[in-house]
């Protein structure tokens, strides 16, 4: 195979919570903000690229959080959901603006028209489906013209707006880069007008290579180039045995209810990436293993993204470097718990994708307490 260069890795911040089994708050863990420090401070130091702050209902505020870990991080870049659906475009650019001044140019923006008509509804926000996207179409249109200094007069279906400015640039010219994931048509064709970076969920690598095809073909009628990413959980172990092991563990406590009852608040959502991920495995116990160290375990409780890769660390580096392959230069990770799988995935993992290696000293429960020591990689 072709050397590849080292890909971003971003880790993840739980904010709904962390725990060391699905499906049971016995062994839960609040998303104290202290916590999500460590957490956060933890994957910094390590030397991960970006951290994922999620959004939705059972989160904590993802803009609110980025602002207390502005003077705890120092290289990290923050992944913070823009939230096109129940904000307006104006003022998301002002706070956009000045979250990446106070970040140093350290933002980066992950655009999410919502993929829940209920969660939605409960903001106030009735969109069908394809409306959710002809919003953000519009949203981004005036967001974008607006960071680029420019005084907006706009009319469109969903938003209007005249005279709208934007008088504090950001520091990232001409605005922190907007990254997307979406499965539909209409989410693809999102994707090749606005977007710097799609981010598709851990599909088997022949369904990613066709999303990033179509999206790839998509923005060459735009006269545009998009990245590409993957969004996937880890679970690395020395031995593939081991491995295994652990994400049997992870599910061990899963009741088939608890199983039916996701399954079925999944299968209401007009989502497709939803659907495509409950698709892998059909709610079934003895169908989660969905291609090569491929599985798809933790989409039997959680939404979004369900699929793990499991293996030694071997393994592991030769399945990214598969979607690598494919185009794909960032991966988005995590792991339960976060704390100490963004650790163990670091030492474990990242000397074999040509990252700097990492060894730890002291505790490696909090994030302030060890003193990490990078040494080049060889690879």
């Amino acid at each position: 195979m072709t050397a590849l260069s080292p890909p971003d890795i971003f880790w993840f911040l739980p904010t709904s919570g962390d725990t060391r089994y699905l499906g049971t708050s016995d062994f839960g863990r609040a998303p104290t903000l202290d916590y999500l420090r460590d957490v956060a401070v933890t994957a910094d130091r390590l030397g991960y690229d970006g951290l994922l702050i999620p959004t939705g209902s059972s989160c904590q505020d993802p803009w609110v959080v980025a602002a207390s870990l502005i003077h705890e991080t120092k290289r990290i870049k923050l992944l913070v959901a823009l939230r096109t659906s129940i904000s307006g475009p104006t003022a998301s650019a002002r706070q956009a603006a000045t979250l990446d001044q106070a970040l140093g140019g350290r933002l980066i923006l992950n655009v999410v028209p919502g993929g829940d008509a209920t969660e939605l509804a409960a903001d106030g926000v009735f969109f069908s489906h394809d409306g959710r996207y002809e919003n953000a179409d519009e949203f981004l249109t005036v967001w974008r013209r607006l960071l680029t200094g420019e005084t907006v007069d706009f009319a469109g279906k969903h938003i209007t707006v005249q005279g709208a400015r934007n008088f504090h640039p950001a520091v990232q010219s001409p605005y922190p880069p907007l990254y997307f994931g979406g499965s539909s048509p209409a989410a693809h064709e999102l994707a090749a007008k606005h977007v710097d970076a799609y981010l598709t969920w851990g599909e088997p690598p022949a369904q990613v290579a066709e999303k990033i095809a179509d999206v790839r073909a998509r923005a060459a009628k735009h006269g545009r180039t998009v990245r590409f990413g993957v969004r996937l959980h880890v679970i690395a172990r020395e031995t593939e045995a081991e491995a295994w092991a652990e994400g049997d563990r992870l599910i061990s406590r899963l009741t088939d209810e608890e199983i039916a009852a996701a399954q079925a608040g999944y299968a209401k959502m007009d989502s497709v990436g939803q659907s495509r991920m409950a698709a892998l495995h059909g709610g079934r116990r003895d169908r989660l293993v969905v291609g090569p160290n491929l599985w798809a375990g933790v989409g039997l409780v959680r939404g979004g993204a369900g699929t793990a890769l499991v293996g030694a660390p071997e393994q592991i580096a030769e399945r990214l470097r598969e979607y690598q392959a494919l185009g794909v230069d960032t991966f988005v990770l995590s792991g339960y718990p976060h704390l100490e799988e963004s650790i163990r995935f670091a030492e474990l993992v990242f000397p074999l994708l040509g990252k700097d290696a990492v060894t730890l000293r002291g505790s490696s429960q909090t994030g302030g307490a060890f003193d990490a020591r990078r040494r080049q990689s060889a690879s």
